[in-house]
């Protein structure tokens, strides 16, 4: 089904004239050209060859690592480990601050650093190339015009082939021009010399559905927010975009597909159950040749992994709450109420007068108590989900598991909170800490033909996550079905007041080893604080996205730590260090050119 064919008006955009709501998805893709350079992925991704924007990326036999507004790349070339060079990670002749720098991606010899700029404001996208020897050159800066996409959980990138896909927001006020508040972009030339921003999105490309403009006309919905999705070729010259933009309320959830982008936008302050009208939308925005297209739906998912698509069954799988306040900034953390699984045909978007039917809804068990860190994971053919209270260890939690494709759920009692689920291999593991001051790892067993039962238990005495982010994860199998293999995670150990801008919270790494589906305590590496000195951070001094990951390339182990990179190698069971650099800057280096190891 696709996007009618009629003329709409940009109410609260506040254009006089209407236009023609008419988004080809030709117009708002780009075909990929040329031969993608695949480079290996060595981060936890919620997709298949949907890579995100990250903070350490491989590049033939470099580790490229974006660390407090600087980019690092450190030679990995003949089994060594070597620093070779570092650059700012924004334009020469600025210095930065305001700025923050969290995600990059990278394509053959080309990196990508995804920012946000207060200071020059907008989103901005700078491109730096690496030669063979890893030595980096900054190649130019653009700018989306958006507010700040930051969340907690989501990433605002991703990378499909040469295909680089952004989310970003723009909060709309009633006095704005409207045609200023269109998507736009524009070349960075210096200091002083901004350009305007040239559109690149038409006014027939902003679409809002028509049952949301009958609910804001009757009930207190308010649309407020121009949503944009812009794809970009990277292997064009000067960067080529192009956006759609969805018009609705400020809370929303984003989610990328191998196939599409999908948007749910919902009244977070609105939403009682019980109004003949839908209280939230969901786009779909194909990343082929097809229209874009909408259907009215109900509740809020938690963040982008309460997603998957299904293709073979054509489905479009969504967990939902009563409450929530999608996955902008910290909202992710809060959502409440009774909880559903929406199973919709994708056949079933249309042009957004529809509902989804009641029938698309399958109730599944609440979950007693807070509805702090509500975490959600489909993992093979099942749905996990569980939550915590704040600041919390719990001696007991419950995690839901549900058959995604029907069947009675199962709902198992854990020994610790859930923090933390994702897949290793068929089965799933929940991590979080109990009441004890332990960090718990069970493994949840999902066996094909029969119900989920819980696995195997490992308790690390008087230690916490250091990091809650997806990425921060990796498991890797060493047999088929993952019942063994090892995995790395960052964990917290106390450091000096001193240290803990320059190591946060997670200042070592745990390897785990599953042995035919039992965990045994592989080994750490952790971070040196003798020695740290002032990096003379000038641009991203908080470390929003984390500090460390863990990394599995080919047979060799890291941990990459802060400044630190160290290798361990795994020998009868156990990690054990067997190298460490440090490829932090010179100290306090202030000058904002770039700097040689």
């Amino acid at each position: 089904m696709v996007v009618s064919e009629q003329e709409i008006e940009l109410q609260q955009a506040n254009v006089a004239e209407e236009v023609v709501r008419d988004l080809p998805g030709a117009e708002a893709s780009i075909m990929v050209t040329g031969t993608q350079v695949r480079n290996p992925n060595i981060t936890n991704t919620q997709e298949a060859n949907v890579d995100e924007g990250g903070i350490v990326k491989v590049i033939g036999e470099h580790l490229v690592v974006l660390r407090r507004g600087r980019l690092f790349t450190v030679s990995l070339a003949g089994g060594s480990m070597r620093p070779v060079d570092s650059i700012y990670a924004f334009p020469p002749g600025v210095s930065g601050e305001g700025d923050w720098y969290d995600e990059m991606l990278v394509s053959g010899d080309l990196i990508v650093v995804v920012g946000y700029s207060y200071d020059r404001g907008g989103t901005e996208i700078n491109r730096f190339r690496m030669s063979p020897d890893g030595r980096l050159r900054f190649q130019d800066a653009w700018h989306l015009r958006s507010n700040d996409y930051y969340s907690s959980r989501n990433y605002a990138s991703r990378l499909i082939g040469n295909r680089l896909i952004f989310y970003t927001p723009l909060y709309l006020e009633w006095e704005d021009d409207p045609l200023e508040a269109l998507p736009g972009l524009r070349k960075w030339e210096g200091p002083g010399r901004d350009r305007p921003f040239r559109r690149i999105a038409r006014p027939n490309q902003i679409f809002i559905v028509p049952g949301m403009r009958r609910i804001s006309g009757s009930e207190e919905i308010e649309i407020d927010t121009l949503h944009s999705v812009t794809t970009c070729d990277l292997a064009a010259e000067q960067l080529d975009c192009s956006a759609v933009g969805v018009l609705g309320p400020e809370s929303h959830t984003f989610y990328v597909s191998a196939g599409a982008v999908y948007l749910w936008v919902h009244d977070f302050w609105w939403s009682d159950g019980r109004s003949r009208f839908p209280d939230a939308f969901l786009y779909r925005l194909p990343l082929g040749r097809e229209r874009p297209s909408a259907i009215g739906a109900r509740g809020a998912p938690v963040d982008q992994f309460a997603f998957r698509e299904d293709t073979v069954d054509g489905i479009l799988n969504v967990l939902v709450r009563e409450e929530g306040g999608g996955d902008a900034m910290g909202s992710p953390e809060v959502s409440g109420g009774r909880i559903a699984l929406l199973r919709l045909p994708i056949a079933e978007f249309g042009d957004g007068q529809s509902s989804a039917a009641s029938s698309r809804y399958r109730r599944l068990p609440s979950l007693p108590g807070s509805s702090w860190s509500f975490r959600n994971r489909f993992v093979g053919d099942h749905l996990l989900y569980g939550g915590g209270r704040f600041g919390e260890g719990e001696r007991e939690a419950p995690v839901v598991i549900a058959p995604v494709r029907g069947g009675p759920p199962t709902t198992l009692n854990l020994r610790h909170a859930v923090e933390r689920i994702d897949a290793i291999g068929r089965d799933a593991i929940v991590i979080g800490g109990d009441a004890d001051e332990n960090l718990g790892f069970t493994a949840v067993e999902l066996p094909r033909a029969s119900r989920p039962a819980l696995g195997d238990l490992f308790l690390l005495p008087s230690a916490s996550e250091g990091e809650t982010r997806s990425h921060a994860f990796f498991f890797r199998p060493s047999s088929p079905d993952g019942a063994s293999g090892l995995l790395g995670l960052p964990i917290r150990r106390e450091v000096a007041p001193a240290y803990r801008r320059f190591f946060g919270s997670a200042a070592a790494m745990l390897f785990l080893r599953r042995d035919d589906r039992r965990f045994a305590r592989a080994g750490e590496l952790a971070a040196e604080v003798r020695g740290v000195t002032d990096d003379g951070c000038q641009a991203s001094c908080v470390d929003w996205y984390g500090n460390a990951r863990p990394i599995f390339l080919g047979n060799r182990i890291f941990a990459l730590l802060g400044y630190e990179l160290v290798e361990g190698r795994l020998a009868r069971g156990a990690v054990s260090e067997i190298g460490r650099i440090s490829f932090a800057p010179p100290a306090a280096s202030r000058d904002g050119q770039a700097q040689q190891p």
